[in-house]
């Protein structure tokens, strides 16, 4: 886009804005206005299975979440740690595909911005990155994470959500030299996706040191909101996450109740107790 952006999209984003960015800035935007952080659950398509994992995601729009993050089952998530990695696993194991993301995005995308995370393999492999765009679309999707795929080589893909209306969530590590983190922030787009800690996806005993400073650096180069994810595993840590960052991001914590639940009905009761502890301490 030609215009510039304040951090949060809105007020120089102009009338053309792609509307899945236009969304994410709405959502971090309502959060904003309550003077909280926008939460931001994850969940994995088809894990512990279909009817489960649509029970999450209903549940998360139920419980107040202002953006979903869906993971894309995918064989070797580098990215992720123990507790996704097996999800994905199990996930594919029981059939889950990329068809299966697409329908559980479908069925809540009309009440909350749902961001797709997905591997480059999958971004590409399936008719290349305009046909994939072009199925998140279709479904409602608001933009897309591509964890693997580098900053200069992310021009295809770029290009290719963006023609769709999509946005390209870029991902900011502690080991960002600060030229390289200029130029994440400044080809950005949606927000930011601050990884906290070095290493995979995980729930930690504490966060990580450090992070206050990785944030405050991210958003004075940032014209978009800064979200922080990887690590954060209690409704505690969420509330102190939220008092630097614009938005939270937790995934781990909540695959594993939902894996462990046993049924949909117990995976979303599971996931809905901790969101909207998460919710209540992020508004205190």
């Amino acid at each position: 886009m030609s215009a510039r952006r304040d951090r949060y999209g809105l007020a120089l984003t102009p009338a053309s804005a792609p509307a899945g960015e236009a969304r994410i800035a709405a959502a971090f935007k309502g959060a904003r206005d309550e003077r909280r952080a926008a939460l931001m659950p994850y969940a994995m398509a088809g894990f512990p299975d279909r009817e489960s994992s649509l029970a999450v995601v209903a549940t998360y729009a139920d419980c107040g979440a202002d953006l979903v993050e869906l993971g894309v089952p995918f064989s070797d998530p580098l990215a992720d740690g123990p507790t996704i990695h097996a999800a994905a696993t199990a996930a594919l194991a029981a059939g889950a595909t990329l068809d299966t993301a697409l329908e559980v995005c479908e069925s809540v995308a009309e009440r909350v911005p749902v961001v797709l995370m997905a591997y480059a393999n999958m971004v590409l492999a399936q008719g290349g990155a305009a046909e994939f765009a072009r199925r998140a679309a279709a479904v409602g999707a608001a933009g897309a994470i591509v964890p693997d795929l580098p900053l200069d080589e992310a021009g295809e893909v770029r290009e290719a959500l963006s023609a769709a209306g999509l946005a390209l969530v870029p991902l900011l590590a502690p080991t960002t030299a600060p030229g390289r983190r200029s130029r994440i922030c400044a080809a950005a787009e949606g927000f930011v996706y601050v990884v906290s800690t070095v290493g995979t996806t995980g729930e930690r005993e504490r966060l990580p040191a450090g992070l206050s400073e990785l944030v405050a650096a991210t958003k004075a180069e940032a014209e978009l909101p800064v979200a922080v994810g990887f690590g954060i595993g209690t409704p505690e840590q969420a509330a102190r996450v939220g008092e630097i960052a614009d938005g939270v991001i937790v995934g781990s914590r909540l695959v594993r109740a939902a894996g462990e639940a046993g049924s949909p009905d117990a995976a979303a009761e599971a996931v809905g107790d901790f969101l909207r502890e998460a919710r209540t301490a992020l508004a205190a």
